[in-house]
């Protein structure tokens, strides 16, 4: 099959697209034929080698985590998808070399969930990782419910956007901090937008002047060093981007494969509660333009990677 991969750690110079064999099936597997992926800047953090040693890699490493495909086997012991479905997972192994850059991968059927059906499938394959980690951080960590505001930093990105739709459908208030070229888009998904940088937390205070609920931070750094003085009393912290969060009496997040949570993200999708969208679409051959338009930042949305 033909894949991305990399030999060993580096920039996006070092991917290499051609020939790899195609994956093993296990009892619990399904094989899926990838019909698109997306870039995610954790799959650029772990090329780096910055994941390691708490991510062991196996080179030569095939990257991505996220997948849209359809099924074209299934393992001996799998009775929840059978050949010709179509599905969506979060593909993440303790390990990192069998990725989703590739035109097939061997899902087990613990990080997959029919695909929504009202998307294309480079809508779809921007969902899973950062549809996961911001409904996870949202409903596990912060607990966020029906009334509530919360402040989401970062929130015109991709899992931004997404926790801001996620917690509209939930009844929940969204401030949420962006550039002003994305503040149009920020009103659009339902959020109130604050210009992030200096000044931020005069400007959150005129929004929110008795503190929000909770603070979702995607950034780290000073925007979370200055969110607990945004608290109201019993509110609550979370990240995805700073262990420092701990220190400050938060929850650091790292989100994990549950295919009961991407189910339920697929059915928001399908209500029309929660739309992917899609900055660029790069073909499979391309990713290591994927990857540099990923670590330029201030991409809107996700970026998709087209497995034809």
């Amino acid at each position: 099959m033909k894949a991305i991969s990399y030999p060993v750690y580096g920039d996006p110079d070092v991917l290499e697209y051609g020939d790899r064999p195609e994956p093993k099936l296990g009892p619990d597997s399904v094989l899926v034929k990838v019909r698109a992926a997306s870039v995610n800047p954790v799959d650029w953090k772990v090329l780096a080698g910055y994941l390691d040693p708490a991510l062991d890699a196996v080179f030569p490493v095939i990257p991505g985590w996220d997948v849209a495909g359809v099924v074209e086997k299934a393992g001996p012991s799998v009775s929840e998808f059978k050949p010709g479905d179509e599905v969506i997972g979060y593909v993440r192994e303790d390990f990192v070399s069998r990725g989703t850059f590739a035109e097939y991968v061997a899902a087990p059927i613990r990080t997959l969930a029919r695909k929504p059906r009202n998307t294309s499938f480079e809508e779809a394959a921007g969902l899973p990782l950062a549809g996961l980690t911001a409904y996870q951080s949202l409903h596990r960590s912060l607990k966020v419910r029906e009334g509530e505001t919360v402040l989401v930093h970062a929130a015109a990105g991709g899992v931004g956007s997404l926790a801001v739709q996620i917690a509209r459908a939930h009844g929940v208030k969204v401030i949420g901090t962006a550039s002003a070229r994305n503040h149009d888009y920020l009103r659009s998904l339902g959020a109130t937008p604050v210009e992030y940088g200096e000044g931020l937390a005069e400007r959150v205070r005129e929004v929110a002047p008795d503190g929000v609920d909770a603070v979702l931070d995607l950034v780290g750094g000073e925007a979370l060093q200055l969110s607990p003085g945004l608290l109201a009393e019993g509110g609550r912290l979370a990240s995805i981007a700073d262990g420092g969060v701990l220190e400050l009496g938060g929850d650091y997040v790292f989100v994990r494969p549950d295919a009961a949570d991407l189910l339920a993200l697929t059915e928001l999708v399908e209500r029309g509660e929660v739309k992917v969208e899609v900055a660029a679409v790069y073909p499979l051959e391309k990713a290591a333009d994927a990857f540099r338009d990923s670590i330029g930042g201030h991409t809107r949305g996700k970026i998709a990677i087209s497995v034809a």
